[in-house]
C-alpha cells in the first residue's frame, strides 16, 4: 500500500519497510520530484549524500500543468522511484492513476503551507474564446513565497532523514544551508520591498494566474490576473477590460509568463503604449542550483520594480 508522508504521519514510517538498495550501480534511494522547485529543494537536501538520486519529471515544459500529460520518460522514472515528492494542493491531477499502481513514498510538500483560494476565472461562453483552468478549490502555485518554499524544505528533509535515517546528520546539515539560503532571499527581498513599495499603487496585471503568493507575499496589490497560453488566448472581453484597466490607472507595465503566450499582452501594449515584461513561475530551469530559485524570485521582483519606476533593475539593489 502507498505510503503517504504527512505531518500526521510521519511517525508511522518507523513501521514501515525502508527503502531497500539497489543492486550494482543503481543509486539506492531515487527521489523523482513532480516539479522544479521540488526537485531544487530534494537535490540541495540530498547535495553529497552517497546513493541518491534525485530525478524531476518533464513538468517544466508547460506553465501550467492542468492538461499535462505524463510521457513515458515520466512513467518510467516513477515506476522505478524509491520517493515521489508531490507539491500537492491539487496540481498533480495528472499523477492520479500512476501513483494508484507505485509502492514509492509520497511526501506532500504542501504539508503546513496556509494555502489560499484559487483564483479560478469563471467565463462565459458566449462571451469568451477559452475556459479559465482551476486546479481545484486552493492555489497550488504556493512554491512562489520564499516563506512557503522553506515550509516544503522542511517537509522534504523530516521525511529523507525517516527515510533514510543512516544518512539524517547529512540531511540535517544540508537542510541548515538550504534553509539559511532561502531564509536570506526572503530577507533580501521584502527589505527591497519596504525601500520601494507599491502598496496604493494601481497594482500588477499578470497573464498568469499563479502569482498570488508571491504578490502577497511582498505586499504587492494584484489588479488582474488571466491564465494565458499558447493555443489559448484571452478573448475579445478579456482584452477590452485590460486595456480600460490600463488605462484608468495609467499601469505602465503588465506582466507575462516566461513560458505562457504574449500574444494578448503584447494586443495591449500596442493599444496603450505600457511595457510588457515577464515573471517567471519557476516552472523549469538549467540545473539543480538553489540559487536558480533565489534568482527567480528576486528577478521577478526587479522586473516589477523596474516596470513601475522606471529605473534599472540593479539601481534597486
Amino acid at each position: 500500500m502507498k505510503k503517504i508522508i504527512s505531518a500526521a504521519l510521519l511517525a508511522a514510517l518507523f513501521l514501515l519497510p525502508g527503502c531497500a538498495p539497489a543492486s550494482g550501480e543503481e543509486a539506492r534511494l531515487t527521489v523523482v520530484c513532480t516539479t522544479y522547485p521540488i526537485y531544487l529543494f530534494a537535490s540541495a537536501l540530498s547535495e553529497g549524500v552517497e546513493g541518491v538520486a534525485v530525478e524531476r519529471l518533464d513538468t517544466g515544459s508547460v506553465s501550467c500543468l492542468h492538461d499535462y500529460t505524463l510521457s513515458m520518460a515520466d512513467m518510467k522514472k516513477i515506476e522505478q522511484a524509491d520517493v515521489i515528492a508531490v507539491n500537492g494542493a491539487g496540481l498533480e491531477d495528472f499523477l492520479e492513476d500512476a501513483l494508484k499502481t507505485s509502492d514509492a513514498a509520497v511526501i506532500d510538500c504542501s504539508v503546513g503551507v496556509e494555502l489560499l483560494e484559487s483564483l479560478s476565472h469563471d467565463h462565459d461562453e458566449d462571451d469568451h474564446s477559452h475556459n479559465g483552468h482551476d486546479h481545484g478549490h486552493f492555489d497550488p502555485h504556493y512554491w512562489m513565497d520564499p516563506s512557503n518554499a522553506r515550509t516544503m524544505a522542511a517537509n522534504l528533509r523530516n521525511s529523507l532523514v525517516l527515510l533514510d535515517p543512516d544518512h539524517a546528520a547529512e540531511y540535517e546539515t544540508n537542510a541548515v544551508r538550504t534553509e539559511k539560503i532561502l531564509l536570506h532571499v526572503e530577507e533580501e527581498t521584502r527589505t527591497l520591498v519596504e525601500k520601494y513599495p507599491l502598496q496604493g499603487g494601481p497594482g500588477l496585471i499578470t497573464f498568469h494566474d499563479g502569482f498570488q503568493y508571491f504578490a502577497k507575499a511582498f505586499h504587492l496589490p494584484l489588479l488582474a490576473s488571466i491564465e494565458e497560453e499558447a493555443g489559448s488566448e484571452a478573448s475579445a472581453h478579456e482584452i477590452v477590460e485590460i486595456t480600460e484597466l490600463v488605462k484608468e490607472y495609467g499601469i505602465p507595465v503588465i506582466f507575462t509568463e516566461v513560458n505562457g503566450s504574449d500574444a494578448t499582452a503584447n494586443a495591449i501594449r500596442r493599444e496603450t503604449g505600457c511595457r510588457v515584461d515577464r515573471l517567471t513561475m519557476l516552472m523549469d530551469g538549467p540545473d539543480s542550483d538553489l540559487e536558480t530559485y533565489c534568482s527567480g524570485i528576486t528577478g521577478n521582483l526587479e522586473a516589477i520594480l523596474s516596470g513601475f519606476y522606471s529605473r534599472e533593475a540593479e539601481d534597486y539593489l
